[in-house]
């Protein structure tokens, strides 16, 4: 009877020790991925920022500028992307909406980012684009991979349309959440103008007839949760500039934007919240369950050994009793 649970606590052990790595490295990399349907927004804001007048095109000091960014899952779009690039899709339709402290548009960014499900690389089809230019993006952009590792990497620039590499500087605590930190430094550039602008009849084109061109900077820093990689926090030092050009009268250029972009309190809170929930089922799987599916398989091997062991015991086996001497006849 030992003998038989004997055998049977070995095949357990055995069965829990393949579990356990096939777990972490079979099974997670195929479950864990982000929903096609998701939606958030983010507020953020930059307080006495500098701000172009475009009545008088000077440059003034205003107390809040407010950016309200928001992605929302295309579904429709990412089942389509699906059946021909064979693997889990999403879409992510984005808008970058700006106001002023007149509660009046100052610039919205339309973009639409088409990446795998499971490693947040970008997947190259129709429709991806920044504010309507088809674009073919490199490196991450929004979210960073499940299980993040502490090195660079490349991040596509939604103002240069262009990617970088943004760089790993430490690990730090952010509210009690241990956080990858990252900067990247985006030197001054030429860009597009939006194809909105924020006065009634100006068009990019009309714009790019007098010359004048606009230039933009940033020193981009983000707060990461490596096990989900998800940003809990996050800030731009933001400058854009129009320079050259009839626009400008004679100037050389202008400050048209220059603020620290930081997120806003109640935002910081609620993703702080979000991303403490998203944390356990990938600790589940990478973590809680291999290493305990792992000890469990030690415990009933040696339990098995165990009873095996006591089984074959010299004292457990009854001692043969001596004959006795048979009489002796003559």
């Amino acid at each position: 009877m030992r003998r038989k649970a004997g055998l049977i606590l070995l095949a357990l052990a055995v069965f829990f020790a393949a579990l356990s790595p096939l777990l972490r490295w079979y099974a997670f990399p195929r479950l864990a991925k982000i929903p096609a349907h998701q939606y958030q927004s983010m507020v953020l804001e930059a307080k006495d920022a500098t701000l172009l007048d475009y009545g008088t095109m000077k440059a003034r000091k205003v107390p809040k500028v407010t950016i309200v960014q928001t992605l929302k899952g295309n579904v429709e779009a990412s089942e389509k992307i699906e059946r021909t690039a064979g693997r889990d899709v999403v879409v992510w339709d984005g808008l970058s909406y700006v106001v002023g402290p007149d509660g009046k548009m100052v610039s919205k960014i339309p973009e639409r980012y088409i990446f795998d499900a499971h490693t947040q690389e970008p997947v190259h089809a129709t429709g991806e684009m920044v504010d309507g230019d088809p674009v073919r993006r490199e490196g991450i952009e929004f979210k960073w991979p499940f299980l993040t590792e502490k090195r660079a990497y490349d991040y596509f620039d939604a103002q240069t349309r262009t990617s970088a590499p943004i760089h790993y500087k430490g690990t730090q605590d952010f509210r009690g959440i241990e956080v990858y930190y990252f900067e990247q430094t985006v030197p001054w550039t030429e860009v597009e103008f939006p194809k909105t602008m924020p006065v009634e009849g100006i068009t990019p084109e009309a714009v790019a007839e007098t010359g004048t061109t606009r230039w933009y900077t940033t020193d981009r820093k983000f707060w990461v949760e490596p096990l989900t990689g998800a940003p809990v926090y996050g800030e731009e030092i933001h400058k854009e500039e129009l320079r050259g050009g009839t626009l400008l009268g004679g100037r050389d250029r202008v400050t048209a934007f220059a603020g620290h972009v930081k997120m806003r309190e109640d935002y910081i809170d609620h993703t702080v919240d979000l991303v403490k929930s998203h944390r356990t089922p990938v600790l589940l799987m990478t973590s809680y369950l291999p290493w305990g599916f792992l000890t469990l398989a030690v415990l009933l091997l040696s339990l098995a050994l165990y009873l095996e062991a006591r089984g074959r015991r010299p004292g457990d086996a009854k001692p043969a009793q001596d004959a006795e001497p048979e009489p002796v006849t003559a």
